[in-house]
């Protein structure tokens, strides 16, 4: 199958990301999430990403235009997937949240569709049967600043149908990804299997009260020269991402450690609408957090 119309479905920070990167390689993207409010916010974050493009890219704004053109919206799930190749699942990182998802999502979307999880730490084979069409379920999962981390790892679950997983990994290439097929389940994919140890790790130095947000960040830019600290990557990645995973863990694990790390995010950060980067404050201020300041690393 050529894939021509694709849905996301959710539009946070990285579902916008994934419509408007899917957009501009010239496919027909409809956003769909559950209300008209929430998809009037993913119209300014894909607005938001426009100059990031043309610095980055140098992409021509008649592109970044005709982009934004391939873009509809819709809050109705049955007309979101109505013509869909493609859907591309972005909503949070709770399982009841998703199979509910799914079940519905396998009613409303025609026999041809192919459903991919965006998810960054759960697993397809838990969803799979939820959506009525196992065989036409995998996970596709992008790094956040997807125009520029252009990675997309996709991962098949056991009953994924072999022509299913080929059709997604030249789809990933298609949009400008670089594609990383994943030939079994793995928790975390390759990326998060060697990047959430290394968050959770800065996690539990701060609850710990070992080090404060910018020596932990500090230490690790200045030890192997990494651009980014564990906590300024929190903060693309988005605070209420890293307090879902974390609440699951702890509910998982009954670590007493998780939870009070679950507990912070909360309390000292979401609750006072700190979100990361996208609301222009979260373990830093933007757009001049202190880890870019010359003297930062000294």
């Amino acid at each position: 199958m050529n894939y021509t119309n694709i849905t996301v479905a959710g539009s946070g920070v990285l579902g916008s990301q994934i419509a408007f990167q899917t957009a501009f390689k010239g496919f027909n993207v409809t956003v769909y999430d559950i209300n008209d409010e929430a998809l009037e916010k993913a119209k300014e974050r894909i607005a938001e990403l426009r100059p990031h493009y043309e610095a980055d890219l140098n992409a021509p704004v008649s592109e970044l235009n005709a982009a934004i053109e391939r873009i509809a919206y819709n809050s109705d799930l049955t007309q979101a997937v109505a013509d869909a190749d493609l859907v591309i699942e972005a909503i949070p990182e709770v399982v009841q949240i998703k199979i509910d998802f799914y079940t519905k999502l396998g009613q409303a979307a025609p026999a041809k569709t192919v459903f991919a999880t965006n998810s960054s730490t759960l697993l397809p084979s838990q969803f799979a049967d939820a959506t009525g069409r196992p065989g036409q379920f995998l996970a596709l999962h992008f790094a956040n600043e997807i125009w520029k981390n252009n990675t997309a790892e996709i991962m098949r679950h056991p009953g994924t149908e072999n022509r299913v997983f080929e059709e997604v990994v030249a789809f990933a290439k298609a949009i400008g990804m670089v594609a990383l097929p994943l030939q079994k389940e793995q928790p975390g994919y390759i990326l998060n299997s060697l990047l959430v140890p290394l968050l959770e790790a800065a996690q539990q130095l701060l609850v710990r009260e070992i080090a404060d947000v910018e020596t932990i960040d500090k230490t690790w830019m200045v030890a192997t020269g990494a651009p980014l600290g564990p906590f300024a990557i929190l903060d693309v990645v988005g605070i209420n991402t890293a307090y879902n995973i974390g609440l699951a863990k702890a509910k998982a694990t009954r670590n007493a450690e998780f939870e009070k790390i679950a507990g912070l995010l909360k309390s000292e950060y979401i609750d006072k609408g700190k979100l990361g980067r996208a609301t222009g404050e979260g373990f830093y201020k933007y757009p001049n957090p202190s880890f870019a300041k010359p003297d930062f690393k000294s």
